[in-house]
């Protein structure tokens, strides 16, 4: 393993496919977009000129097809990574995915595993509205035999896109396109993450806050600002993974500080946040001091005009206020730290997660 660089997350997932086609020829990469002059936002510039048409090639527009060429090229032996450019994309493909990608080596006796990689891009902006904005990992997360990865940084970008490729399950693997831009130190050389395990980012005794990939970055930007001004240490989980989720730190966290803020991309009913709501009233009840609260968006579609996603996304204004309330002080005015113009961007501040 070499030294960290600074780097951006499209050149880390760049870097992390380079690195896993060098280890195993059975790597393929291939989805709507690969090879085109952009690369799928520059994640898979140079890819085919360096590795050839035969594991870097573009495919027809027919999503099930695509998966279901996936699964025989899994079964057969490779290790395909498929790209689809939005998430909403992909659900063509739902019935691929759910009954034969995710279960195939279960029903047959564990033998059989299916090593695909289907990466998603996520996320808001350009106006795109109710279909092509939507944030659904918790419809992934939901479905046993898959894993479902959610990174926050440049750095997890390249460890957990390199674990997902060589784990031998299928993994949808999720790039929200707020974070494409973002920087942050990543090492050198094969260096592969933990899939299932959350990190730290943060010590604190106050509240427990969790969430993860873009919530991250706006998470941190409320807890330094109410720990400088207002003495609230709060300790951040960023999951990373939301499936299988790392339930042991969840709840050490939740008993040392007795309350819990839990953050979601997705709409509230039936998100990721109520999941770890649910399971921390059940197991951590005697520990809580304060009701859970969760911060999640509205259960309607995702709107398109500037004036509505303005009230609809929450920020790290929203994160401060529900940390004060759960601490019963009096809610401030946290209008400062609101992004600005942030209905295609994350704001002029934003230049990486940490």
């Amino acid at each position: 393993m070499g030294n960290s660089r600074t780097m951006k997350f499209t050149n880390a997932i760049n870097e992390a496919l380079s690195i896993a086609m060098e280890a195993d020829p059975g790597v393929i990469v291939y989805g709507l977009g690969t090879p085109d002059p952009k690369g799928i936002f520059g994640t898979t510039l140079g890819l085919q000129e360096r590795f050839g048409p035969d594991r870097v090639f573009d495919m027809p527009t027919a999503e099930n097809a695509l998966t279901g060429v996936a699964i025989g090229a899994a079964l057969g032996g490779l290790r395909p990574v498929m790209s689809h450019q939005r998430l909403d994309f992909f659900l063509l493909a739902m019935d691929q995915l759910v009954n034969n990608a995710a279960k195939w080596n279960y029903m047959f006796g564990g033998n059989n595993p299916v090593p695909i990689t289907i990466r998603l891009i996520i996320g808001r902006g350009w106006g795109q509205g109710p279909t092509h904005s939507q944030s659904l990992q918790s419809w992934f997360a939901h479905i046993p035999g898959l894993k479902v990865v959610c990174p926050s940084s440049a750095k997890d970008a390249k460890e957990l896109l390199l674990a997902s490729i060589f784990d031998p399950n299928p993994v949808v693997f999720l790039e929200h396109r707020w974070l494409h831009n973002s920087v942050s130190d990543v090492p050198a050389g094969d260096v592969r993450g933990v899939l299932g395990k959350a990190h730290k980012l943060t010590e604190g005794d106050d509240v427990t806050v969790i969430g993860y990939s873009v919530l991250i970055p706006e998470a941190l930007r409320a807890i330094n600002y109410l720990k400088e001004n207002h003495n609230i240490n709060a300790e951040l989980i960023d999951l990373k993974t939301i499936s299988p989720l790392d339930w042991d730190t969840i709840f050490t966290s939740v008993k040392k500080t007795g309350r819990i803020l839990a953050m979601d991309t997705s709409h509230e009913q039936c998100s990721v946040a109520s999941e770890v709501i649910s399971r921390v009233s059940r197991d951590c009840w005697s520990s809580l001091k304060a009701a859970p609260q969760l911060l999640a968006l509205p259960n309607c579609p995702t709107p398109t005009s500037h004036e509505l996603t303005k009230d609809y996304y929450f920020d790290a204004s929203d994160i401060a206020k529900s940390i004060m309330q759960l601490m019963k002080h009096q809610t401030k005015d946290f209008a400062h730290l609101k992004s600005p113009g942030a209905h295609d961007v994350p704001g002029t501040w934003f230049n990486g997660p940490f």
